[in-house]
């Protein structure tokens, strides 16, 4: 599974994120510039000894991002407020990339239009938005769920 963040805010939400991931052996990207140094030490502290085991790989911006999607061939799932499709009536594959907007601005149009499906995560209407490392939470269960098979991340970059 590949999880990718654009312009995190959070260094706490990022490090919960990377602990998940560590867990799932799923890779998460970080698209740049994030709102916190990367060796913050609230996003360790989040992290704490998961960080060793997590599959981080770092995008200086967004056009390296899509260059390196480009050639992987992946198709790009974003997560926002802006869809009225359920993530959970969508049908993962392997090779998505679930995508995150960062915690204070979500994702700029220019990503809402490279994506190849944006989906949401359906709330009451009074509600804003959640948390960022638990709609990331939610959604990596729903794609584990549906492919429970599929190659685990920190062998992904030697097997795809």
């Amino acid at each position: 599974m590949h999880i990718a963040l654009f312009q995190p805010d959070i260094p706490g939400n990022t490090g919960t994120i990377l602990r998940l991931a560590a867990c799932l052996e799923s890779v998460v990207h970080i698209i740049e510039p994030a709102g916190f140094d990367l060796s913050d030490k609230a996003l360790k502290r989040a992290g704490m000894d998961y960080l060793e085991k997590a599959a981080l790989r770092r995008h200086l911006n967004w056009n390296m991002f899509e260059e390196w999607r480009g050639t992987e061939e992946r198709r790009l799932v974003l997560f926002t407020t802006k869809s009225a499709t359920p993530y959970v009536s969508f049908d993962f594959r392997p090779r998505d990339i679930l995508l995150f907007g960062s915690e204070s601005s979500g994702a700029p149009d220019f990503v809402h239009q490279a994506a190849d499906m944006r989906l949401t995560i359906p709330m009451i209407p009074e509600a804003r938005s959640l948390n960022l490392a638990l709609s990331v939470a939610m959604v990596a269960g729903e794609f584990r769920r549906q492919n429970p098979l599929a190659p685990c991340g920190r062998f992904l970059a030697d097997r795809e």
